[in-house]
């Protein structure tokens, strides 16, 4: 059945229904960019720890040996 042939009053409900589905599938995709910018922020906040940790111990390097000269 088509929209134009079904009874008036079922045109409503199958609106209905098919606005509760589309908005499940924008749900849905929120939720997957949601995990994945999570998961992204997760692993650049590790890179980050880790390059400034690697930039600490090359800056005290530099450091000892400015002052060895």
């Amino acid at each position: 059945l088509t929209m134009s042939t079904q009874p008036a009053h079922q045109r409503p409900l199958q609106q209905d229904w098919a606005n509760r589905e589309y908005i499940e599938v924008i749900t849905g995709s929120i939720k997957k960019i949601t995990d994945f910018l999570n998961s992204f922020d997760t692993s650049c906040r590790s890179r980050l720890a880790s390059l400034n940790q690697k930039l600490t111990e090359l800056e005290r390097r530099v450091e000892y040996i400015e002052a060895r000269v």
